[in-house]
């Protein structure tokens, strides 16, 4: 391992359990997405503390800020490359989980507290070899990554708080992304059963529709006359019936998956159910299976609601890209993985069945995802739970630290390359790709 390497990795080391105890309050204290206020204020505040400058707030609780490089520009390039380091503020609804919060239900059980630990390793690691760079790091705290709360989100847009539900996509949108070249980030991974840990690079994950569907009928006594009454419950579960019939017009080679829950069942028992709310995602492996699938879930919604007779909103929303990690950084951090955890399978390329809005990330510019064990449970679920924090929080910060000196070091002339091979495209772009995913 060459000296940078070293010396980044000693800074995280000599900063273990600073970074561990950093993981452990997040995890303690989980706020939902778009309103990550003392999650987002603890984060600058050790990213700070760690020599990150320039600190703003994107996306509402989001934070994006700056360890430079060497002055000047890098070899071959008009100005220095950058590298955007990430970690995502929210958490999920899991109400029995042991660290939810009572009010509000949010439970980091997704990993995310995780990820602002790692975040902030990388940032002691790079500010120890501050200056030594051919280029500049970014690190960012994105809020809102778990697409929930629909209807919550849909009243911000409409009040003009948000323009997207994800909060990467609205950092792509406020132009926070305008200025990087490459971006990086790591998942948790759960229960992998063998010794010495488990890396996986290259991994897709789906790509997702979400959908905020209302039924209204007409109400009626429910014991006494019914029949003037018109069930929008009956259409909204009749739907889910027919959706169900679908299922076998989904190609395997799609990882179609649709799932609709019911938010609003009615007002109260006595009276027929007039208002009737439904959310879904239809997720798929690549963007023409979104559109192919999502236009059989609406026409399916909507011959069910006409043979009842109920009205129904479709508000189709813009959700998330499927992953689809840049290789060539891939391999750099896989390469990174089999040096400092020589114990570690390491594999390449498994689908992950979930969605991520660092999906919409690798639509724009050269960026991985890549997923490290050292969590036991099931992701979502009140089990999640940290199985070892070398592998949860040390680990990934030196792979993550490492893998940018391969970038940025030496004249930066991977990043430069890498630059040169994947075009980044423009925010004015991904709105467009999404207008067509949408339309019709």
């Amino acid at each position: 391992m060459d000296k940078l390497k070293q010396q980044v990795c000693a800074a995280i080391d000599a900063n273990r359990d600073a970074i561990i105890e950093f993981g452990k309050w997040c995890r303690a204290n989980p706020e939902l997405g778009y309103a990550e206020y003392k999650t987002s204020a603890a984060v600058k505040e050790k990213l700070t503390a760690a020599g990150v400058k320039d600190i703003q707030n994107v996306a509402i609780t989001g934070l994006k800020g700056w360890i430079r490089g060497k002055s000047g520009a890098a070899i071959g390039a008009s100005s220095a490359p950058s590298v955007m380091v990430i970690g995502e503020l929210d958490a999920v609804i899991s109400p029995q989980h042991p660290y939810a919060n009572p009010e509000t239900g949010a439970a980091h059980a997704c990993g995310h507290a995780a990820q602002l630990a790692v975040l902030l390793g990388v940032a002691m690691g790079v500010s120890a070899m501050a200056g030594q760079l051919d280029g500049d790091v970014c690190f960012a705290a994105t809020p809102a990554e778990e697409f929930i709360q629909i209807g919550e989100r849909q009243a911000m847009r409409r009040d003009g708080k948000i323009d997207w539900l994800g909060g990467k996509q609205q950092m792509i949108a406020e132009g926070a992304f305008d200025d990087i070249d490459m971006a990086m980030m790591i998942h948790a991974e759960t229960d992998f059963a063998g010794d010495g840990g488990h890396v996986v690079t290259g991994g897709s994950s789906l790509g997702f529709i979400g959908k905020d569907i209302r039924f209204t009928g007409k109400e009626a006594h429910a014991g006494v006359a019914p029949w003037l009454g018109i069930n929008a419950l009956n259409a909204a579960n009749l739907s889910m019936q027919a959706i169900n019939s679908l299922r076998e017009t989904f190609r395997d080679t799609d990882s179609v998956r649709v799932h609709p829950i019911i938010t609003k069942g009615g007002d109260i028992v006595s009276t027929v159910p007039a208002d009737v709310k439904m959310e879904c995602f239809v997720r798929a492996g690549n963007p023409q299976a979104m559109k192919e699938v999502n236009a059989k879930v609406n026409r399916a919604i909507r011959g069910c609601c006409y043979a009842l007779g109920v009205e129904v909103e479709i508000n189709d929303i813009a959700g998330y890209y499927p992953l689809q990690q840049n290789p060539d950084i891939g391999k750099l951090f896989g390469d990174n993985a089999r040096k400092l955890a020589p114990g570690a399978l390491v594999e390449d390329g498994i689908l992950f069945g979930g969605s991520t809005d660092m999906g919409d990330v690798t639509w724009l510019l050269p960026s991985i995802h890549p997923t490290v064990s050292g969590f036991s449970g099931a992701l979502h679920s009140f089990h999640l739970d940290i199985a070892d924090d070398e592998l949860a929080y040390i680990l990934p910060a030196k792979l993550l630290a490492t893998t940018v000196i391969d970038l940025l070091a030496n004249g930066a002339t991977r990043a430069m390359e890498i630059k040169k091979a994947y075009p980044r495209r423009t925010k004015q772009e991904y709105a467009e790709f999404w207008s067509s995913i949408l339309e019709g």
